[in-house]
């Protein structure tokens, strides 16, 4: 009889054990599964990106009242960046900057005239700046006066409102541009920074709950101290995430975010995550009388290096004053959607590669199929590295002949003169498999300087990311960059022999040199033997042939810090 009860009481014992054991388990799964949810927010799903990325195309406008004064948004409030003075820009004072939205009236604003200026554009989706450094608000915020409703504007509408009903009503992707930064706030990046996350937290709830579906959120200029923002970007992209569940963020919002966002240059070639380019069709954000504009070249091109580096273009427009976008620009943006309507199969829903952009273009594929961007025939004939995967069919998209010869080496391309095109070249190379099985590979241009030793007087905050190898390793997307306020520098080449050439290819970004010359070193001394007073994004020159192994860039007056992409010697032709 004792033994049967032991015998029970054992098994009481074991199965209370097995319970708790269950319990443990399904503790630990709840757990599991309540870190994955917590933790889900900070990416979006893949088909939310992937809807994105097929995108490729899309409109940027930065617009306020400082378009009445025709300086840089944002910066311009005081000539301030928090304490840095940025003369370039303008200088406005701040109580004449903060009441600007008082004369601010832009009568001609038409929500649907500017959408429908995307769409002619072939662009696929807008990023609005709803709110920019200076604070003021674009839309109907309840958690500031500081707005163009407020009492004191005598435009007093929501301009987001048109605009998000505007992409709604034509099939236009929404996004809003908003600064974490706000010079105007009282509180911003003081001992009350409490009180302004409380603000920036209930502005970015209204906007994704006041204006429909948002497709895009786009940070710019979370980079205070870390401290000022605590756990709150963390706390902002799980509200975002549930608000707008298909949200896509950026980068520049205190975490990584859905993608990368290179600001004003084609970024580099990155097809293990997502990227996208932001840029002026002009060379300032907001609007500027007679302000520099791109060629339509210079459009398309840009256009194309991005998405052939498999990246999105964010491609920014300033509207007027009076709310209209200015008229050459609407032009330009119409030839672009011109292009993009008899060429866009080889943009729209592409990836990048697998050719790496090069000096001569980009490439895109899609499925079997592998789309040739000749931008600039550099020779007669377009060597290729060579692909695992045999071109069944080849023609021209862009109208006339093509020949490829396909060898284990090499794939060469030729098109007769009469029908290389100006703007660009589309060749359409057919395989008998998926382009994207393909690995990328970059082709190697004859630049004597490619790959070579290289080093420089300045080096911008002596980060390594902007060292002079990178205005020599053959990539336009890197860049040799000087440190701001520098207006002299150089870039020495060693090419490793004494060698001869007679060209030089250079690319410089944001126009800053005004003075230069080229040198060679001859014993102790640097001897000059070419001067210019431009660069500019395609500079190029020959001269009579110079023998030299170390060759200097002596930059001898700019508008501000330097920054050269490549600087390329090619020897004389045979």
């Amino acid at each position: 009889m004792l033994k049967n009860k032991l015998r029970k009481q054992s098994l009481i014992v074991w199965l209370g054990l097995v319970v708790c054991l269950l319990a443990a388990c399904s503790n630990e799964q709840v757990n599991a599964g309540s870190s994955a949810q917590s933790s889900s927010f900070l990416k979006a799903d893949k088909q939310d990106v992937q809807r994105w990325r097929e995108m490729k195309f899309g409109l940027f406008i930065h617009w306020g009242p400082v378009s009445l004064k025709g300086t840089e948004i944002g910066w311009s409030r005081g000539g301030e960046r928090r304490g840095r003075n940025d003369k370039k820009t303008g200088s406005i004072p701040i109580e004449i900057y903060d009441n600007l939205y008082k004369q601010f009236n832009p009568v001609k604003f038409d929500a649907d005239e500017w959408i429908q200026t995307a769409k002619d554009a072939g662009m696929k989706y807008l990023v609005f700046t709803s709110k920019h450094h200076d604070g003021f608000s674009m839309f109907d915020t309840q958690q500031t006066d500081y707005k163009i409703t407020s009492k004191d504007s005598p435009y007093g509408k929501d301009v987001c409102k048109q605009l998000a009903d505007a992409c709604h009503r034509h099939g236009l992707g929404l996004g809003w541009y908003y600064s974490p930064r706000d010079w105007y706030h009282p509180d911003f990046a003081t001992k009350n920074h409490q009180k302004y996350l409380k603000f920036y937290m209930n502005q970015l709830r209204e906007l994704c709950t006041n204006y429909g579906k948002l497709d895009i959120l786009w940070f710019d200029g979370l980079d205070s101290p870390r401290e000022l923002w605590g756990d709150t970007p963390v706390e902002s992209y799980k509200m975002l995430r549930t608000l707008q569940p298909d949200i896509i963020l950026n980068n520049r919002g205190g975490l990584p975010g859905d993608h990368d966002t290179p600001e004003q240059r084609v970024g580099k070639f990155q097809n293990d995550r997502p990227w996208e380019t932001c840029m002026t069709i002009c060379r300032q954000w907001a609007w500027k009388p007679n302000d520099q504009m791109k060629s339509l070249k210079q459009c398309i091109d840009t256009l194309v290096r991005v998405v052939g580096g498999d990246g999105n273009l964010l491609f920014n427009v300033g509207p007027m004053p009076d709310g209209r976008i200015e008229p050459r620009q609407v032009e330009r943006l119409k030839k672009m959607g011109k292009w993009l309507d008899e060429y866009g199969r080889s943009i729209y829903a592409t990836r990048g590669g697998p050719f790496k952009p090069g000096g001569w273009g980009a490439s895109t594929h899609k499925g079997n199929t592998i789309y040739i961007h000749v931008l600039n025939w550099q020779e007669d004939t377009l060597t290729l590295p060579p692909i695992p995967k045999k071109i069944i069919a080849s023609s021209v998209m862009t109208g006339g002949t093509v020949t490829v010869k396909q060898t284990k080496k090499a794939i060469e391309i030729s098109v007769p003169k009469s029908y290389r095109r100006e703007i660009d070249t589309i060749i359409v190379l057919e395989l008998d498999g998926t382009a994207k099985a393909i690995s990328p590979r970059a082709l190697l241009s004859s630049s004597l300087t490619a790959e070579k030793r290289a080093r420089a007087s300045n080096i911008f905050q002596k980060n390594a990311s902007y060292g002079a190898s990178k205005a020599v390793d053959d990539d336009s997307a890197t860049r040799w960059a000087t440190d701001s306020g520098t207006q002299q520098a150089w870039l020495e080449v060693d090419l490793g022999k004494s060698t001869t050439f007679n060209s030089v290819k250079i690319i410089e970004d944001y126009d800053r040199v005004k003075e230069f010359e080229l040198q060679r070193r001859d014993g102790d001394r640097w001897k000059t033997f070419a001067r210019g007073t431009k660069l500019g994004h395609d500079y190029s020159k020959q001269f009579e042939p110079v023998t030299g192994r170390y060759i200097r860039l002596n930059i001898l007056k700019a508008t501000d810090g330097p920054t050269i992409c490549e600087f390329q010697l090619f020897e004389p032709k045979k």
